[in-house]
């Protein structure tokens, strides 16, 4: 569910995107739960021991003024619920009456701001219809969500037939942690390698990387035994051990070198650059066990049902209503991604005059 933040709205921007302000202001109709009050006549008290179930209010409860705000209101069931939908360990904090009026008068001010902003029409701009449209969105799937199995409520039987049916899975070959001096040219790539040949040591490998290396993590702030570090791998040709930062070409090099700390014979080419590579970590082959892998095999099930839930109800509501793209308008639509090809915020996006007609 939508959980509240407190917003110290217009005390440290000119501007608080109506987008948020909504956000905040739509716990007004959030399901109600989480406090109690005392007897008519006194100050009304909202009593969470920061756990997760909290006592429930009563309709009448619920429906008691605690702000009026003009013509508009906050109910005590308002408030309740703010608390509710925070996380456990955030309500924890709101249990002196200080902390608890602190909290009512950041709500008073996210609904001032937000009825304002109304006023003025923010809620048309199309950022803020999108927000609000993501904060339904995630009610819905929440609502969809309701009574899928936790981890712990998948079947032990479910968990056993998909470890026999995937055990290959569970069998880790060998891997190894590989160093790597990256050179443009390779002349430059055989001079670091007979450097590092001569005194293969870690912390003078390590040296070696930051002097000759035009890899810009190279330079990262590391000690020096681990410059160059490029991660795991596992065999050439096993899917799960592939990484980013390492060349195929490099790869396999690796699994070539005998020893631990060993370097590899010969300079490896690969995509225009040169690597003199270095084994700096043998970790041995490992079958895990059914206890090992039951506790990610019960998740992996768990959330495999819960997104068939969210499937189900898109798949549903895509039968019930007619959807029609325009490809045209939609291909019309040109991204600017600004000078250097930066992020997109940085650039703009333009639509000629006569898409979609």
């Amino acid at each position: 569910m939508i959980g509240f933040a407190p917003v110290k709205a217009g005390r440290s921007s000119a501007f608080v995107g109506f987008g948020a302000l909504v956000a905040l202001a739509s716990l007004a109709a959030l399901p109600v739960a989480g406090c109690k009050s005392c007897d008519n006549g006194s100050t009304t008290e909202v009593v969470d021991s920061g756990h997760e179930n909290p006592t429930s209010l009563t309709p009448e409860q619920a429906k008691q003024v605690l702000v009026k705000l003009g013509d508009d209101t906050i109910t005590l069931g308002d408030y309740a619920a703010a608390l509710e939908h925070m996380d456990q360990f955030d309500r924890l904090r709101y249990q002196s009456v200080e902390r608890r009026k602190e909290l009512l008068d950041e709500m008073i001010t996210v609904q001032l701001l937000a009825k304002e902003a109304k006023e003025k029409g923010y809620d048309k701009d199309p950022i803020a219809q999108q927000e609000m449209r993501a904060i339904l969105r995630d009610a819905m799937l929440a609502e969809a969500r309701k009574n899928a199995p936790t981890p712990a409520d998948v079947p032990e039987a479910d968990v056993r037939a998909w470890f026999e049916a995937h055990r290959a899975e569970y069998k880790d070959p060998e891997r190894r942690r590989v160093s790597v001096i990256v050179a443009r040219d390779e002349a430059t790539a055989n001079a670091a390698l007979t450097a590092a040949k001569k005194n293969p040591a870690p912390a003078q490998w390590g040296e070696l990387v930051r002097a000759k290396s035009i890899d810009p993590q190279a330079r990262a702030n590391v000690p020096v035994d681990l410059a160059g570090d490029v991660g795991i791998v596992a065999p050439p040709g096993d899917p799960r051990g592939e990484n980013t930062r390492v060349p195929d070409e490099v790869r396999a090099a690796a699994f070539e070198i005998p020893e631990l700390g060993g370097i590899a014979d010969k300079v490896v080419a690969s995509h225009g650059k040169y690597y003199v590579v270095r084994l700096t970590q043998k970790i041995a082959p490992h079958e895990r066990t059914y206890q090992e892998a039951e506790r990610s095999i019960r998740v992996k099930l768990a959330q495999d049902k819960l997104r068939a839930k969210e499937d189900e109800l898109i798949a549903e509501l895509r039968k019930s209503v007619k959807v029609e793209i325009d490809e045209s308008a939609l291909g019309s639509v040109k991204i600017d991604m600004g000078d250097g090809g930066g992020p997109a915020s940085s650039g703009s996006v333009a639509v000629p005059a006569d898409a979609g007609r």
